[in-house]
């Protein structure tokens, strides 16, 4: 672990024109992918860094609460997943990812005890939502394929 002093992953990036990167993931069957700002600034050959954290963010809580549901015996139809970004600027006038909204639509699955149980536990078992609400608060709401909210 962070402890050691080795790291427990490593990506690379490396400048490929303008304000776009290519990013290496270091990881094994994973292709490298491009990174970029919107314009004008960027020509959006990939995502910008803010959407990538809100991918992160949004793949790390629809996993824990997939896994979490599958150790119940739960599985559903589908789950998607929606995160929400709001920007803001600081009081240096610097721009910041202000909040960030996750909305997790769970598809087919009866509501149960069980079910109500993963919602109630999957969000600490997120590593990079945990590390991110340190300084980003995050707001994560569960609901069934109609809105109503599974909690």
């Amino acid at each position: 672990m962070a402890d050691s002093g080795a790291p427990d992953f490593e990506v690379e990036l490396a400048h490929r024109g303008r304000w776009a990167f290519d990013v290496d993931f270091r990881q094994e069957g994973v292709a490298h992918g491009v990174m970029d700002e919107p314009a004008p600034l960027g020509d959006q050959t990939g995502p910008d860094a803010a959407r990538t954290l809100a991918a992160a963010v949004g793949d790390c809580l629809s996993a824990s609460l997939l896994f979490c549901l599958r150790k119940f015996e739960r599985e559903p139809e589908g789950l998607e997943t929606t995160v929400r970004g709001f920007m803001t600027r600081n009081e240096r006038g610097h721009l910041r990812v202000g909040s960030l909204e996750v909305t997790l639509r769970v598809r087919g699955l009866e509501v149960d005890t069980k079910v109500r149980r993963c919602t109630e536990l999957f969000e600490d078992h997120c590593p990079v939502t945990s590390s991110v609400r340190q300084g980003i608060p995050v707001r994560v709401t569960v609901t069934d394929e109609t809105g109503s909210p599974l909690a």
